[in-house]
């Protein structure tokens, strides 16, 4: 077998989620986009970056401490990777920063929204307004902290916002450092009368202004906002913890005292006061980042969200019903009738959370068992799912305590199910529970029958509306039978020796990715059919990427469509010339992950929870499930082809690891997310949208 261990061939992890950011970045700037989508995408790249920093960037400090010394698939250092990030991260934040104080604000201004960046361009009657403001609703809430001999630094909280300042008392010539920090639960954004127009200031800038107020007696020499980012990458050893819940509530306390891995601070601070927090906090050169504007973007999402601006955003979607499932009809039937795919958010999440609250209330069902990774937060299923359980069902619930920040939801979602009388797992050791899948065990006229949803999404009834995802709900014997063995495994020892349909991560799943696609390689090189299409949000497993690269040399066809993170290089000679990959950044958030395999002409379509990243098929517990219905099979492979065919969104990876946008050249424009939504609306009004869903053929030219 060829060997692809050369570095040219890989683009390093880290830089490449930071392409994913600027391919977000991109929504922002295109012109295409209404105004207040366009303040939205740029939240998204300042939250993005935030948790960037918080894991993945504190994951190679962490390394680094520890003296790592092993290269990555892209031949980096820890410091080299460290170095380059520094380097990409402050141009990643200049753009930010460029595209909001000299595009966005200023388009803002010509719809007559107003937003007052400093205190001192307030007029005499706004500033009266915001003094009153200050003085009523924000100043009890503060709580100031001097630093001096008798009171040390204090805790600056992870990622929050405060005014730091440096103060004298009146008539001594001293400089001490004093801080208070923004409250969080007050709004950040502050509308001021402004006569026809609306105008909004931020509240730093209300606290700034009134912050002689804060310290009676002493002169305020200046005052600036900073911001710092901790590690908060949790550090668990399972095998000791003897309560795994109790454990994590510890190191949830402990991210607040993480390392500071990053310091925003005004452009324009004192030097002093940049000296003392630099010293104070022990942050780096290159992890302090000099902010032309307002620290912290990811309070536009708030902007987004406030009444009055419906015009200078699109219409939001309302996904639709899923024809095989009609208002109040039995669902059990209906599954029975025949396997039911759901598209979300094309598609409503409605008959998900009907499926648990039925069997909640059904008398004929004897058991539920669920798991959940991330739910939201009034979710409708945690309530359905206590509700089972005092109806005296069985109910066993794995709740993953350590999805990275909902830990604390988590925790408190397991408290109030054990309450109700579920059966709590907390996950296993070592391992993530990320696989999403329900069974629901009913007893009927001819004997027990098993009901599962499996899908590509978490059980957010919230996030089920932004993200795209693929859920099934089936009573096939074979995949109840799989089902039955799942949570079997998961609350006990029991390991089983085969699987039906279903195939699982960390035991199974990759050696079976690797075998479809080496049977791909093997028919190619044999000259029958092969064609792989993949859909997954990150690719960097080092031996999957050799594997398609393998079967790329033999001919394979090979089409990718990944989100964010890609380590492969496409279009390399004698390496990848058969492989392309596209990224589609478009209004929701592409989060399915499926997988085509041609097989000689007998094609196999595959859904699943996990992307094809080592985390996932090594230190997961994942599920891939296998589309069996003829008609279904159809509808996943013209979502595939639909996706492959986007020229709006997608952006293509060359050879180099960089992406451009797909050149039209004078076709019509496909827009896959605008297609899904028209394509949605037209499955809820067919009468049998079953026998009139699209025929699975194979892909024309695999």
């Amino acid at each position: 077998m060829k060997e692809y261990n050369n570095k040219d061939y890989y683009v390093n992890r880290e830089l490449s989620w930071l392409m994913f950011d600027e391919r977000v970045l991109g929504e922002a700037t295109d012109t295409s986009n209404p105004l207040m989508e366009r303040l939205r995408f740029l939240s998204i790249t300042a939250s993005n970056l935030d948790e960037f920093f918080m894991v993945r960037v504190a994951s190679l400090i962490d390394m680094q401490h520890a003296n790592y010394s092993k290269r990555d698939i892209a031949g980096m250092t820890i410091d080299e990777q460290l170095e380059t990030i520094a380097k990409k991260t402050h141009e990643l934040v200049e753009t930010q920063y460029s595209v909001l104080m000299h595009t966005l604000l200023p388009l803002m201004e010509d719809e007559g929204i107003h937003f007052i960046t400093r205190h001192e361009e307030l007029s005499r009657e706004q500033g009266e307004y915001v003094d009153r403001y200050f003085e009523e609703e924000v100043y009890p809430v503060l709580t100031p902290m001097a630093v001096d001999s008798s009171r040390p630094f204090p805790l600056v909280r992870n990622q929050t916002l405060n005014i730091g300042a440096l103060i004298g008392k009146k008539g001594e010539d001293t400089r001490d450092f004093a801080t208070v920090q923004v409250p969080g639960m007050l709004n950040r954004i502050v509308e001021i009368p402004s006569g026809d127009n609306r105008s909004f200031i931020l509240l730093e800038e209300v606290i700034e202004r009134n912050i002689p107020k804060l310290f009676l007696n002493y002169d305020v020499y200046c005052a600036y906002p900073y911001r710092i980012m901790r590690n908060a990458d949790l550090t668990i050893d399972e095998e000791e913890a003897a309560d795994l819940l109790k454990e994590i509530e510890k190191q949830i306390r402990r991210r607040q005292w993480g390392e500071v891995i990053r310091l925003e601070v005004a452009d324009d601070i004192d030097p002093r006061l940049m000296e003392i927090l630099k010293r104070e906090l022990s942050v780096r050169d290159d992890n302090i980042y000099r902010i032309n504007g307002p620290i912290d973007l990811t309070f536009l999402m708030k902007h987004y969200g406030l009444e009055g601006f419906d015009h200078l955003k699109k219409k939001a979607y309302v996904p639709q019903p899923v024809p095989e499932i009609s208002d109040g009809a039995d669902i059990f039937e209906a599954i029975r009738n025949h396997d039911i795919l759901m598209h979300h958010p094309y598609q409503s999440f409605a008959p998900v959370i009907d499926f648990v609250e039925s069997a909640a209330k059904d008398p004929d069902v004897l058991a539920i068992k669920q798991t959940l990774y991330r739910v939201s937060g009034n979710s409708p299923i945690i309530a359905a799912l206590a509700k089972a359980a005092e109806n005296g069902k069985q109910v066993t619930v794995l709740v993953e305590l350590k999805a990275r920040f909902d830990e604390e939801h988590n925790i408190v979602w397991a408290r109030m199910l054990e309450k109700a009388g579920c059966h709590v797992i907390y996950g296993l050791v070592g391992l993530k529970t990320h696989c999403k899948i329900t069974l629901v065990v009913r007893r009927e006229e001819d004997g027990i029958r098993r009901y599962v949803h499996l899908g590509t999404g978490n059980y957010n009834d919230s996030t089920a509306k932004v993200y795209t995802d693929i859920g099934l709900l089936t009573c096939a014997e074979l995949i109840g039978e799989d089902a039955t063995a799942v949570f079997n495994m998961l609350s006990g020892y029991s390991e089983p020796l085969y699987w039906n349909r279903l195939c699982l991560a960390p035991l199974w799943l990759k050696d079976r990715f690797i075998h479809l696609i080496e049977r791909e390689a093997n028919n190619a090189a044999e000259g029958k059919r092969s064609h792989i299409i993949a859909k997954v949000n990150s690719l960097c497993d080092k031996e999957v990427i050799e594997a398609l690269y393998a079967a790329s040399c033999a001919g394979v066809k090979i089409e990718l469509i990944v989100r964010g993170i890609c380590c492969l290089k496409p279009g390399i000679k004698g390496v990848s010339e058969n492989i392309t990959v596209r990224s589609i950044v478009g209004d929701f958030l592409e989060h399915s992950r499926i997988f085509y395999f041609e097989n000689a002409g007998n094609s196999e379509v595959y859904c699943g929870s996990s992307d094809w990243m080592p985390r996932n098929l090594l230190k997961r517990v994942e599920i891939m499930f296998p589309i069996l219905d003829e008609q279904l099979k159809g509808r996943v492979v013209y979502i595939l082809e639909t996706l492959l065919a986007d020229t709006v969104k997608a952006r293509i990876e060359k050879s180099d690891g960089t992406y451009e946008r797909v050149e039209i050249h004078g076709k019509d424009p496909v827009w896959a997310q605008e297609t899904f939504c028209k394509w949605a609306a037209e499955l809820s009004d067919r009468k049998d949208p079953v026998e009139s869903s699209r025929v699975f053929v194979p892909i024309e030219g695999a």
